[in-house]
């Protein structure tokens, strides 16, 4: 490694670690500002609110590392070509391809982290500060955008609305019971307002609903006020475990999540998105930077000024571009490991575009 490798990588990380500790508490007071009020109308202890943005920190340093990333180096760059190193380089037979090349490998070793850390570190740190506002903040019910379902037994299917955590109540609830022999079959069917869970003897008490019998010909029904099932398999803990927020999930649990999901003949798009775009974001810095150095490697009218409007420019664009890629995606219209990475695929080739004509 040369000196001037040395001396670019060296001023590359300082001034990444310098923005993200200035994203961080900007964006910390931002939303303590916003959550004050519900803090102080909970009564949250104060020590519960160092923990609750001690583990939202990873979060914001998973979004805000593309951002960061790009303005290190706009900003290194920007500053070199202000003060002629970056002429002095070129006079020295350096030419933009290899000034980028630490820059490149820098991110891209960043990125690797990124993937950990997006894949591991922020999911659990999102776990506890989810956790934190149920426990909290009263906020205790978890909702989906649609019903869970799941396989009770060899022949049950299960499906709840939602689920409120410090009731150990149910939302919502049909169970499905088919004919072991032909799957197209249904035997019998439950469909409850509430269901609630029983500890003393481990059962689950349905409320408010109707029980269907089907045989060839004939179907009965039964209205309830009151029902108690022995036979449900599955507990509140495994309820809560299956509506764990996508966010809250590693790269393994995503990976396992989508198997589930397929098995239980839902659409896992969704899941797979998430979960190809974990690996996609993770890189994002590589491609911001790839974009954005060509265009700040040359002296322009307003400076610095200038270098950070760029920046910010690119990375808003490239994360609308990502968000409405995504929309498609989770509609159906493109693959799920095209959407997640379509967004990366854009750009780099705007990226080598614009390379090779800035060094015409």
């Amino acid at each position: 490694m040369k000196i001037i490798d040395k001396y670019l990588i060296k001023q590359y990380i300082q001034t990444i670690l310098f923005g993200l500790i200035a994203f961080v508490f900007l964006f910390l007071i931002i939303n303590l500002m916003e959550q004050l009020d519900d803090f102080i109308d909970h009564d949250v202890p104060f020590d519960i609110v160092l923990q609750f943005y001690f583990v939202f920190t990873p979060e914001i340093l998973r979004l805000m590392l593309p951002i960061a990333v790009l303005l290190a180096a706009l900003f290194v760059t920007g500053k070199l070509s202000n003060q002629n190193e970056l002429t002095a380089m070129k006079s020295s037979g350096v030419s933009l391809y290899r000034y980028m090349i630490p820059f490149l490998i820098t991110t891209f070793i960043i990125s690797l982290f990124a993937v950990f850390f997006g894949g591991y570190v922020v999911p659990l740190a999102n776990h506890k500060r989810i956790n934190i506002e149920r426990e909290y903040m009263n906020r205790s019910v978890i909702r989906t955008g649609s019903n869970i379902f799941f396989q009770d037994s060899k022949t049950r299917i299960v499906s709840i609305s939602s689920y409120n955590i410090t009731m150990e109540q149910a939302n919502r609830i049909s169970i499905q019971d088919f004919d072991e022999n032909d799957i197209t079959k249904m035997r019998y069917r439950i469909d409850a307002a509430k269901m609630k869970y029983d500890t003393s003897n481990g059962s689950w008490n349905l409320s408010r609903g109707t029980e269907r019998s089907f045989s060839d010909s004939t179907e009965i029904m039964k209205s309830f006020n009151n029902l108690i099932l022995t036979d449900l398999r599955f507990t509140p803990d495994d309820i809560i475990k299956k509506q764990i927020r996508s966010d809250e999930m590693t790269l393994p649990e995503l990976e396992e999540l989508a198997k589930e999901q397929l098995a239980t003949g839902n659409d896992s798009t969704r899941i797979d998105i998430e979960y190809h775009s974990r690996f996609a974001f993770a890189f994002a810095s590589v491609i911001t930077v790839m974009f954005g150095l060509p265009l700040s490697a040359n002296k322009r009218r307003g400076g610095l000024a200038v270098q950070f409007g760029i920046s910010l420019l690119v990375t808003f664009i490239y994360l609308v571009f990502m968000s409405i890629s995504q929309s498609f995606g989770k509609n159906g219209v493109m693959n799920p490991v095209l959407t997640a990475w379509f967004a990366n695929i854009v750009f780099f080739v705007a990226a080598v575009i614009n390379l090779i004509r800035v060094q015409k």
